[in-house]
């Protein structure tokens, strides 16, 4: 059935870039560990699990000898089953000891929680009373967790808001808790998994003052350095088990480019291709009408709701009754409403859905036929999260990845080996990142006050002298010769401040002005590329236009409407050296990791239909911004520029062409999004002298993105460079070396140019690894 959607399609449809089979793997069965209760064991067998598989198993075995490990294997390899046998059995054979779950998601979290509810349902099992702890735990019933569950379900808000934060009263959990466990665990990545990581110290520490030293149990996608990943997100050494025993079926994974259209341009006339989402629509509708039971992952809630409209639509010119049996899957539906079509999904009763992420973490939907990606989804973990939802157990599969316009999704669909071969990405956190750093180490001081040893633990005394100095905490000794000690000040409440999701500063409100209703928060430091005057916003399905932004105020305010058009900012970048942190040499290029000031301002904004065709720029006049952070930075000497054949007058368009292209294909090597990150190329840098790139991290004190780059410079530049050589414009297009974001207007660009330039700093990169250094470049520090 699959193979005759594809059938002949590589020999007569150039937008099937690639096909790859990839081979079935049978299951590897262990025994059960003799040190695993036996009624847990017969709880297990209960629900149909003979017998584990060896990574499960091993991981059990790690856990309740008392090593920190990190189980990394497939989506759908059974992971949980790792942490079930270790702390079912502690928490059967001591009636007072304790455990914490924590889940990036509230769904996970909840689906998690229904797992272990049908094994401890009955028998001696049931006196452990597993419990939801979250923001929408009742406060009665809050009450009750904290009396009585022995195993917490909650997430790393909510430790840090509700259990770190009046630790006094959860101090019943906190001095027998065995284990902690951390359910996908890679997606604490950034600014995001730095706050975690100290969020997890936080309680690490709490803990100890408690008497307990519990065990912590990871789980993760397949990940590069999962063990070193892990021990980064906890603070302390971490085991990982990465071979994976589950069995799997045989895949097909399909790479597929949408066409250029030729009745629709973009900016400066360049052409555009045809929507990922359309395109999914129509592959998922051809699936459905084969019989193929299809998950289509889209990049935003609207675009869920759009794929399925589209999708319902040519099934009806087929067959109306095929129609009724698709739908959108997104966060933001009720969630009676969401079993209710995990439930379809799962009996068959639908053969369809297009769903966000949403689905890709802790949901079981098996018997899956196909998986349509609608767009790169930003990680070689996520693409096989969600690539792995189908053909879950030993029945093959269709995957199929459709690119969007953009230069990474360019680059992958031409170059298979970059998706498939490559070992998924590490984890990127950074938590002495002095903006997350602070703040948090307020909240400790509050929960305990912080030792002298502690704070040089964390390489803070600096931060913290800092902080004292705006009377937020203050350094005393107690009696005449007690140990000095960090103490908050009393009229301070630092965990309010701290937003463990990743926003830095204080939020932006989100209100509907015609109910007042707050729809949510915005990053401060986002908000005037995101929420300014005429933005589209979209919350839960349903779109708004921004009428007000007031950053004084912290709040925007927002209108329903369906413009039929999507927004996208343009800001103008100046950026200032103001230290070096690490430099390499390659003959005539010099590459650097920098300490910069980045200044921006949005000055107008571009209005997009869905068909791609840019409607124009609308001007806007925002107050500039500074933003303290880290860059990578690479310099080009001019008799490098004269022997590629760039003249002076294509330089500042080859800059802005790699430039772009340089940040499009980043998330290749670091765990980022394009959003997450920006750039600057000048001509000639005031703090240079020379031909400089820039590319910057978007959070305050830098989220790590731009370290990866620098550390990876050869790998990310020569994927840059194949991404503009791949894609089959003439003279550049949002594939390869435009912005959606480019302050400039996307003006000059010089693809070929920027072609040239990266062939040649290449090839410096290549001369200098191997030894040779034809010419020196500029030393920064000098």
């Amino acid at each position: 059935m699959l193979n005759r959607v594809l059938s002949g399609a590589a020999d007569s449809d150039p937008r099937l870039t690639h096909v790859v089979e990839l081979p079935a793997r049978a299951a590897s069965i262990a025994t059960w560990p003799d040190w695993v209760a036996p009624e847990v064991v017969a709880a297990l067998r209960d629900t149909g699990i003979a017998a584990p598989w060896v990574h499960q198993a091993r991981t059990a075995d790690l856990a309740a000898g008392g090593s920190n490990v990190v189980i990394s294997t497939g989506t759908a390899s059974g992971k949980s089953l790792g942490y079930q046998l270790p702390v079912l059995t502690a928490l059967l054979e001591d009636p007072r000891a304790t455990a914490l779950y924590l889940s990036p998601t509230k769904a996970l979290g909840a689906d998690q929680l229904r797992a272990i509810g049908s094994l401890t349902h009955e028998g001696s099992l049931r006196d452990i009373h597993p419990a939801t702890y979250d923001g929408d735990t009742p406060a009665e019933i809050r009450q009750w967790v904290r009396a009585n569950s022995r195993w917490i379900f909650t997430n790393p808000d909510m430790l840090h808001l509700g259990l770190l934060r009046s630790h006094q009263r959860w101090a019943r959990v906190l001095r027998r808790l065995r284990y902690v466990v951390i359910d996908e665990c890679h997606a604490y990545r950034g600014v995001f998994g730095s706050h975690v990581a100290l969020v997890l110290r936080r309680l690490r520490r709490i803990a100890a003052r408690y008497g307990a030293d519990p065990v912590f149990i990871l789980c993760s996608a397949t990940t590069a350095e999962p063990a070193a990943a892990a021990s980064r997100l906890i603070g302390a050494p971490c085991v990982a088990v990465t071979e994976d025993g589950s069995p799997q079926g045989p895949r097909t994974v399909a790479l597929w480019e949408p066409p250029l259209l030729s009745t629709v341009t973009g900016e400066n006339g360049a052409p555009v291709r045809r929507s990922a989402t359309s395109e999914a629509a129509r592959i998922m509708a051809d699936l459905v009408a084969e019989g193929a039971r299809t998950l289509t992952f889209v990049r935003s809630r609207r675009a869920a709701e759009l794929t399925a409209m589209d999708a319902r639509r040519l099934l009806s010119e087929v067959d109306p009754q095929l129609s009724a049996r698709i739908a959108a899957y997104r966060a933001g539906y009720l969630a009676e409403d969401r079993r209710e079509l995990e439930a379809a999904l799962s009996s068959g009763e639908l053969l369809g859905a297009a769903t966000t992420n949403a689905l890709e973490l802790g949901v079981d939907i098996a018997g899956l036929d196909a998986v349509v990606i609608s767009g790169f989804p930003g990680t070689v973990a996520s693409f096989w999260q969600q690539a792995g939802r189908a053909g879950r157990r030993t029945q093959g599969s269709l995957v199929m990845l459709v690119a969007r316009d953009d230069p990474l999704d360019t680059y992958l669909v031409h170059h298979p080996e970059a998706l498939l071969d490559k070992p998924v990405e590490a984890t990127i956190t950074d938590p002495r990142n002095p903006y997350v750093l602070g703040p948090q180490l307020l909240c400790a001081a509050m929960e305990h006050p912080l030792t002298d040893a502690e704070v040089d633990a964390f390489g803070a005394r600096e931060i913290l002298t800092e902080l004292a100095g705006q009377g937020m905490i203050r350094r005393r000794t107690t009696g005449l010769d007690g140990p000095a000690r960090w103490y908050v000040t009393a009229d301070a409440h630092p965990h309010d401040s701290v937003d463990v999701r990743g926003g830095i500063g204080t939020p932006v409100a989100i209100v509907d002005a015609e109910t007042g209703r707050l729809l949510g928060t915005a990053d401060a430091g986002r908000a005037p590329a995101t929420l300014h005057e005429g933005a589209v916003h979209l919350h839960q399905g349903d779109t708004y236009v921004v009428d007000e932004l007031d950053l004084e105020g912290g709040v925007a305010f927002v209108h329903a409407a369906e413009p039929g058009w999507t927004t996208s900012a343009r800001q103008l970048t100046s950026i200032a050296v103001d230290a070096i942190t690490e430099q390499r040499e390659y003959g005539s290029v010099v590459s650097a990791l920098a300490q910069v000031r980045v200044t921006s301002q949005v000055i107008g904004y571009l209005r997009t239909l869905v068909t791609g065709e840019v409607l124009g720029l609308v001007e806007l006049a925002l107050p500039a911004q500074i933003l303290t952070t880290r860059a990578v930075l690479y310099t080009v000497t001019p008799d490098l520029l004269a022997a590629a054949g760039i003249a002076a007058q294509r330089l500042p368009g080859a800059l802005h062409a790699a430039e772009h292209a340089a940040i499009g294909l980043l998330p290749l090597v670091a765990t980022c999004d394009r959003w997450d990150i920006g750039g600057v190329s000048t001509a000639e840098h005031p703090d240079t002298g020379l031909p400089t790139i820039f590319v910057y991290d978007g959070q305050p004190g830098g989220a790590g993105f731009a370290e990866r780059g620098f550390t990876r410079l050869r790998q990310w530049l020569s994927a840059t460079l194949g991404a503009i050589d791949s894609c089959g414009c003439a003279s550049g297009c949002p594939s390869c070396v435009q912005s959606p974001k480019c302050g400039n207007g996307n003006h000059p660009l010089d693809k070929a140019g920027a072609a040239l330039l990266l062939t040649a700093v290449l090839a410096e990169i290549d001369d200098g690894e191997r030894g040779i250094s034809p010419g020196r470049g500029p030393d920064f520090d000098s």
